[in-house]
């Protein structure tokens, strides 16, 4: 078998993980683009081992055993991004990356009197704010 068929299978793996990467807004697509591309570099790995055992006729399959390697520490990698992006959901209600970067950045914390909610915590309206006492008053009333 010729080299240029997993090569090019290789790079078009590749490339569609890179897409993915780049193009995903969720979270777990881009961590499996990411696997995509670990798995192009697997098949590269594996073929020219083949190729090159048979050049140079030795028989330690070095590209093969770092694949098993490889192949380890990306499913250990895929559990912990797991996790975190499991863990981000749950605390935040979305995968989006776009709305992560946001709230990280504070745009979406805004109240409507432009003062952040992390600023000044707690008011019984929601937005941080104390209604003034004649207000309780009335609306005890």
């Amino acid at each position: 078998m010729h080299l240029v068929y997993p090569a090019v299978l290789a790079t078009l793996l590749f490339c569609t993980g890179i897409y993915g990467v780049l193009a995903r807004r969720n979270a777990i697509l881009v961590l499996m683009s990411v696997e995509l591309m670990l798995n192009a570099v697997n098949l590269n790995l594996v073929a020219f081992d083949v190729w090159l055992s048979r050049t140079a006729e030795e028989k330690l399959h070095s590209g093969q055993a770092l694949t098993l390697f490889t192949i380890a520490i990306a499913a250990a990698e895929i559990g912990i991004g797991l996790a975190i992006v499991l863990a981000v959901y749950r605390g935040r209600g979305t995968s989006d990356i776009d709305k992560l970067r946001d709230t990280a950045e504070g745009h979406e914390t805004d109240g409507p009197d432009g003062t952040h909610g992390s600023d000044n915590p707690g008011g019984p309206d929601g937005n941080g704010t104390e209604p003034p006492a004649a207000e309780k008053a009335e609306a005890t009333a």
